[in-house]
Protein backbone atom coordinates (compact mmCIF):
# COMPACT_ATOMS: atom_id res chain seq x y z
CA UNK A 1 0.00 0.00 0.00
CA UNK A 2 1.30 3.43 -0.92
CA UNK A 3 1.74 6.04 1.79
CA UNK A 4 -0.58 9.06 1.63
CA UNK A 5 0.89 12.15 -0.04
CA UNK A 6 1.05 14.18 3.21
CA UNK A 7 2.96 11.38 4.96
CA UNK A 8 5.31 11.03 1.98
CA UNK A 9 5.97 14.75 2.09
CA UNK A 10 6.86 14.60 5.81
CA UNK A 11 9.15 11.59 5.30
CA UNK A 12 10.88 13.36 2.39
CA UNK A 13 11.50 16.48 4.49
CA UNK A 14 12.79 14.46 7.46
CA UNK A 15 15.19 12.60 5.13
CA UNK A 16 16.82 15.95 4.31
CA UNK A 17 18.00 16.27 7.92
CA UNK A 18 21.60 15.15 8.57
CA UNK A 19 21.89 11.59 9.85
CA UNK A 20 18.25 10.75 9.09
CA UNK A 21 17.71 7.95 6.60
CA UNK A 22 14.48 6.67 5.06
CA UNK A 23 13.64 4.22 7.88
CA UNK A 24 14.31 6.71 10.67
CA UNK A 25 12.34 9.38 8.80
CA UNK A 26 9.41 7.01 8.41
CA UNK A 27 9.57 6.05 12.10
CA UNK A 28 9.57 9.74 13.11
CA UNK A 29 6.71 10.51 10.72
CA UNK A 30 4.56 7.71 12.17
CA UNK A 31 5.43 8.88 15.68
CA UNK A 32 4.20 12.39 14.81
CA UNK A 33 1.10 10.90 13.19
CA UNK A 34 0.21 9.06 16.43
CA UNK A 35 1.18 11.96 18.71
CA UNK A 36 -1.40 14.50 19.90
CA UNK A 37 -1.88 17.40 17.49
CA UNK A 38 -0.49 19.83 20.10
CA UNK A 39 2.89 18.07 20.01
CA UNK A 40 3.13 18.49 16.23
CA UNK A 41 2.09 22.13 16.53
CA UNK A 42 4.76 22.76 19.20
CA UNK A 43 7.43 21.16 17.02
CA UNK A 44 6.37 23.22 14.00
CA UNK A 45 6.30 26.40 16.12
CA UNK A 46 9.76 25.68 17.57
CA UNK A 47 11.19 25.26 14.06
CA UNK A 48 9.61 28.51 12.84
CA UNK A 49 10.75 30.35 15.99
CA UNK A 50 14.37 29.23 15.65
CA UNK A 51 14.40 30.43 12.03
CA UNK A 52 12.87 33.79 12.98
CA UNK A 53 14.77 34.58 16.19
CA UNK A 54 18.23 33.04 15.95
CA UNK A 55 20.91 35.23 14.36
CA UNK A 56 24.70 35.21 14.15
CA UNK A 57 26.63 37.44 16.55
CA UNK A 58 28.29 40.30 14.65
CA UNK A 59 31.46 39.87 16.73
CA UNK A 60 32.07 36.13 17.13
CA UNK A 61 29.53 34.58 14.68
CA UNK A 62 28.08 32.40 17.41
CA UNK A 63 24.33 31.90 17.39
CA UNK A 64 22.25 34.18 19.56
CA UNK A 65 18.94 35.98 19.93
CA UNK A 66 20.64 39.30 20.80
CA UNK A 67 23.51 40.99 18.98
CA UNK A 68 26.19 41.01 20.28
CA UNK A 69 25.77 37.67 22.05
CA UNK A 70 25.81 37.22 25.86
CA UNK A 71 29.36 35.79 25.74
CA UNK A 72 30.78 38.78 23.84
CA UNK A 73 29.06 41.25 26.17
CA UNK A 74 29.94 39.45 29.42
CA UNK A 75 32.40 41.73 31.30
CA UNK A 76 33.71 38.75 33.29
CA UNK A 77 35.11 37.04 30.16
CA UNK A 78 38.87 37.17 29.54
CA UNK A 79 39.20 39.37 26.43
CA UNK A 80 42.85 38.44 25.92
CA UNK A 81 41.83 34.89 24.91
CA UNK A 82 39.97 33.92 21.74
CA UNK A 83 39.03 30.31 21.10
CA UNK A 84 38.68 29.69 17.37
CA UNK A 85 36.16 27.02 16.36
CA UNK A 86 34.74 25.82 13.05
CA UNK A 87 31.04 25.77 13.81
CA UNK A 88 28.66 27.62 16.17
CA UNK A 89 27.75 24.30 17.82
CA UNK A 90 31.40 23.95 18.91
CA UNK A 91 30.94 26.95 21.21
CA UNK A 92 28.26 25.07 23.15
CA UNK A 93 30.49 22.00 23.43
CA UNK A 94 33.31 24.03 24.99
CA UNK A 95 30.96 26.04 27.20
CA UNK A 96 29.53 22.82 28.66
CA UNK A 97 32.93 22.09 30.23
CA UNK A 98 32.62 25.20 32.41
CA UNK A 99 36.40 25.66 32.20
CA UNK A 100 36.98 28.18 29.41
CA UNK A 101 36.31 31.82 30.31
CA UNK A 102 37.57 33.68 27.22
CA UNK A 103 35.87 34.80 24.00
CA UNK A 104 35.15 32.82 20.82
CA UNK A 105 35.47 33.23 17.09
CA UNK A 106 33.53 30.97 14.72
CA UNK A 107 35.17 30.49 11.33
CA UNK A 108 32.08 28.89 9.74
CA UNK A 109 34.11 25.98 8.41
CA UNK A 110 37.68 24.93 7.79
CA UNK A 111 40.08 25.28 4.88
CA UNK A 112 39.36 22.64 2.26
CA UNK A 113 40.77 23.50 -1.19
CA UNK A 114 39.29 20.32 -2.70
CA UNK A 115 35.82 21.55 -1.70
CA UNK A 116 36.54 25.11 -2.85
CA UNK A 117 36.81 26.50 0.68
CA UNK A 118 39.69 28.93 0.96
CA UNK A 119 40.45 31.73 3.46
CA UNK A 120 37.99 34.03 1.66
CA UNK A 121 35.06 31.71 2.45
CA UNK A 122 35.87 31.67 6.18
CA UNK A 123 35.68 34.44 8.79
CA UNK A 124 39.47 34.76 9.01
CA UNK A 125 39.48 38.46 8.03
CA UNK A 126 37.07 39.18 10.90
CA UNK A 127 39.44 37.36 13.28
CA UNK A 128 42.36 39.49 12.05
CA UNK A 129 40.29 42.63 12.67
CA UNK A 130 39.61 41.54 16.25
CA UNK A 131 43.33 40.89 16.80
CA UNK A 132 44.31 44.26 15.30
CA UNK A 133 42.01 46.05 17.74
CA UNK A 134 44.49 44.99 20.43
CA UNK A 135 44.29 43.21 23.73
CA UNK A 136 44.36 39.67 22.34
CA UNK A 137 47.37 37.71 23.64
CA UNK A 138 46.42 34.12 22.81
CA UNK A 139 44.35 32.32 20.21
CA UNK A 140 43.31 28.77 21.07
CA UNK A 141 42.70 26.71 17.95
CA UNK A 142 39.85 24.30 18.61
CA UNK A 143 39.33 23.12 15.06
CA UNK A 144 38.55 19.49 14.35
CA UNK A 145 41.51 17.08 14.43
CA UNK A 146 41.36 16.24 10.72
CA UNK A 147 43.24 17.38 7.61
CA UNK A 148 41.03 20.44 7.11
CA UNK A 149 41.30 21.47 10.76
CA UNK A 150 45.08 21.04 10.73
CA UNK A 151 45.39 23.06 7.51
CA UNK A 152 43.34 25.83 9.08
CA UNK A 153 45.59 25.88 12.16
CA UNK A 154 48.74 26.09 10.02
CA UNK A 155 47.24 28.96 8.03
CA UNK A 156 46.28 30.82 11.22
CA UNK A 157 49.77 30.26 12.63
CA UNK A 158 51.26 31.85 9.51
CA UNK A 159 49.04 34.91 10.03
CA UNK A 160 49.40 35.27 13.81
CA UNK A 161 53.09 34.60 14.47
CA UNK A 162 54.26 37.86 12.82
CA UNK A 163 51.72 39.74 14.96
CA UNK A 164 53.21 38.34 18.17
CA UNK A 165 50.05 36.45 19.12
CA UNK A 166 50.51 33.19 21.00
CA UNK A 167 48.77 30.38 19.12
CA UNK A 168 47.89 27.17 20.95
CA UNK A 169 46.10 24.00 19.87
CA UNK A 170 43.75 21.81 21.88
CA UNK A 171 45.52 18.67 23.06
CA UNK A 172 44.76 15.46 21.18
CA UNK A 173 44.78 12.05 22.69
CA UNK A 174 42.94 9.25 24.33
CA UNK A 175 39.38 9.76 25.55
CA UNK A 176 38.71 9.37 29.25
CA UNK A 177 37.41 5.86 29.84
CA UNK A 178 38.87 4.62 26.55
CA UNK A 179 41.08 1.58 26.14
CA UNK A 180 44.46 1.54 24.41
CA UNK A 181 43.64 -1.52 22.32
CA UNK A 182 40.80 0.37 20.59
CA UNK A 183 42.77 3.56 19.86
CA UNK A 184 43.99 4.14 16.31
CA UNK A 185 47.65 4.85 15.53
CA UNK A 186 47.19 8.58 14.96
CA UNK A 187 45.40 9.06 18.29
CA UNK A 188 48.08 7.06 20.10
CA UNK A 189 50.92 8.97 18.44
CA UNK A 190 49.31 12.32 19.32
CA UNK A 191 48.83 11.12 22.90
CA UNK A 192 52.53 10.26 23.12
CA UNK A 193 53.58 13.59 21.61
CA UNK A 194 51.28 15.53 23.94
CA UNK A 195 52.37 13.81 27.16
CA UNK A 196 53.14 16.00 30.18
CA UNK A 197 54.90 15.71 33.51
CA UNK A 198 53.03 14.48 36.58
Amino acid sequence: MLRPRALNSLVDELCRLPGIGEKTAQRLAFFMLRAPKIRAERLAQAIVEVKEKIIFCSQCSGITEADPCPICTDPARDRSLICVVEDPSDVFSIERTGVYKGLYHVLMGALSPLDGIGPEQLRIDALLERVQQGGVHEIICATNPNMEGEATVLYLAKLMKPRGIRLTRLAHGLPVGGQLEYADEITLSRSLEGRHDL
